[in-house]
């Protein structure tokens, strides 16, 4: 696939899919204790570090991660880029401002968050194009700042032609903690946590295990 096309792919089957796939996960953080502590554990650091606490969630979908931040006190946004998605993050949490991005080219100054969440969205971008996304992370948060990431752990790719009765294009790349671990040190992260787990009992998302990592720019 060219350089772009799984945005423009990634997109479009979103936005196909976004009202059933907000309904089914909906409910997802509300069953998963392990989840919700890590990112109260990731709030914690960056509330401990910066006042403000200002934190964009890349890959918001319809907006339950974000929101679950905002409760945790962070000044969060999100962006995704299915508009079809922004439209029901909006409409279910207002609380939180959403908009149509990408995280590659983020519209954001350089150093001017404190933190930055990738929850299970990583996992759409192909590997060519996966340090650059790292980068544009880096650039974007402060001397001190932390990124999430969570992702779906493995070696293959889930390939979707359908999903809730729509015609789709979807990949779900699994990835391995050390590989992204290596994406994050080239781009000058220093690592500050590593999880795997174990799928949770009650989660509708596959069931494979699930990485989690919290890494730190150094100030």
């Amino acid at each position: 696939m060219a350089e772009g096309a799984h945005v423009l792919v990634t997109r479009n089957g979103y936005d196909a899919i976004a009202e059933k796939y907000a309904e089914l996960f909906r409910a997802e953080l509300d069953d998963a204790p392990l989840d919700r502590a890590l990112l109260r554990g990731f709030a914690e650091l960056v509330r401990r570090d910066h006042p403000d606490a200002q934190v964009l969630e890349v890959g918001s979908g319809p907006g339950a991660v974000s929101a679950h931040l905002h409760q945790l006190e962070l000044q969060v946004s999100g962006i995704d880029l299915s508009p079809a998605m922004v439209d029901i993050a909006r409409r279910e949490h207002p609380e939180v401002s959403f908009d149509v991005g990408e995280m590659s080219a983020l519209d954001r100054a350089d150093a001017g968050l404190a933190g930055l969440v990738a929850w299970y969205s990583l996992i759409h971008v192909p590997g060519p194009q996966r340090q650059g996304v790292i980068d544009e992370f880096h650039r974007v948060l402060r001397p001190g700042g932390y990124a999430l990431i969570a992702f779906q752990v493995g070696d293959d790719t889930l390939h979707l032609d359908e999903a809730f009765g729509q015609a789709i294009s979807l990949d779900f790349h699994r990835l391995q903690p050390d590989a992204v671990i290596a994406l994050l040190h080239t781009a000058g992260f220093e690592l500050t946590a590593r999880v795997v787990r174990s799928p949770e009992s009650t989660s509708r998302a596959t069931k494979v295990p699930q990485g989690v990592l919290i890494a730190r720019k150094p100030s």
